[in-house]
């Protein structure tokens, strides 16, 4: 079974899963239609119209599965957080059988963990609804009769989308960042992030289906590609975008804060905490080259070209 298969990550899942593996595929979604796929080409894929908070309903199915990716997230909005994001993911894999599911792969996000990719107390305690739901979430995994088959997958900064796929939240955004470099090139910013594609994150999903036994222990792998820091970001981007640097001006916490004031931005907690903490660096991030496959988008240049940005 697949949660979330009408997201962004959930399309390019699903897609290498047809494409490249045997596997019979079960797809939870609310809305049928938001499927960008042509499935009558693919029998092997079977459509479950609901929802997380009727899983109970598919409670017998459930119970035969022999893995489940659970990506499906609420963000925000009307939604109840902590009843989708908590207790049904928990309710879910509390149906599945021990004993008959080889493999969860659970998508949590890297924003839980400090830089040792432990679990940040902040994220908690500032954190947004979303994050601080998946941090409770993943706090409660031990308690699961399936924790030795759960995976744990924590995303960095999430790009993708395409004509026949939704854009994901950052890269529906990316091209008005892109409007004001000219602007962003003067100045010089302390912090860094990783970054990853989401048909990357595919790849790593369907060579961990294929290449895992009941017999591993739960693991878990931050997904991203290396390290970048804010100004290598912005001078590769510079660099592709044809524009010239000069003179930088560092944006140091003092200068952001009279910049805040000046402009009268509203921040919530949990922006002031990222605002100062700078760095969502993590040790032992992984890719599909981590495990001797071909990355899709390795580079900051070449996820401006996927992107469609033109190069100046």
């Amino acid at each position: 079974m697949i949660t979330g298969a009408s997201g962004c990550i959930g399309h390019y899942i699903v897609e290498a899963l047809l494409n490249d593996t045997p596997h019979e595929l079960f797809l939870l979604v609310r809305q049928p239609q938001k499927l960008q796929f042509n499935l009558e080409a693919y029998p092997r894929a079977h459509i479950l119209q609901g929802s997380l908070t009727n899983i109970t309903a598919f409670a017998e199915l459930l119970a035969t599965l022999d893995g489940a990716i659970l990506v499906a997230t609420a963000w925000g909005g009307n939604q109840d957080l902590y009843d989708i994001n908590v207790r049904r993911n928990l309710q879910l894999m509390n149906l599945l059988d021990p004993d008959r599911c080889k493999q969860v792969i659970y998508f949590s996000t890297a924003s839980i963990l400090d830089h040792q990719q432990r679990p940040l107390p902040a994220a908690e305690t500032l954190g947004t609804g979303y994050i601080r739901t998946k941090y409770q979430c993943h706090q409660r995994l031990r308690e699961l009769a399936i924790y030795p088959r759960i995976t744990t997958l924590f995303p960095t900064l999430v790009f993708g989308g395409d004509k026949d796929k939704p854009y994901s939240h950052i890269s529906a955004g990316l091209a008005d960042v892109i409007k004001w470099m000219g602007l962003i090139r003067f100045f010089k910013a302390d912090g860094s992030f990783h970054f990853i594609h989401a048909r990357d994150i595919a790849l790593v999903v369907r060579h961990l289906i294929d290449h895992s036994t009941p017999a591993d222990p739960p693991k878990q792998y931050v997904l991203g590609n290396a390290c970048l820091t804010a100004n290598q970001a912005i001078e590769a981007a510079c660099d592709y975008l044809g524009q010239r640097l000069y003179l930088r001006v560092p944006l140091s916490l003092w200068l952001a804060d009279v910049f805040i004031r000046l402009f009268r931005v509203r921040m919530a907690a949990w922006d002031r905490f990222c605002l100062h903490y700078r760095h969502f660096s993590y040790e032992h991030a992984v890719n599909p080259a981590s495990f001797g496959l071909e990355p899709y988008c390795p580079s900051f240049e070449e996820l401006l070209r996927v992107s469609g940005i033109p190069p100046g």
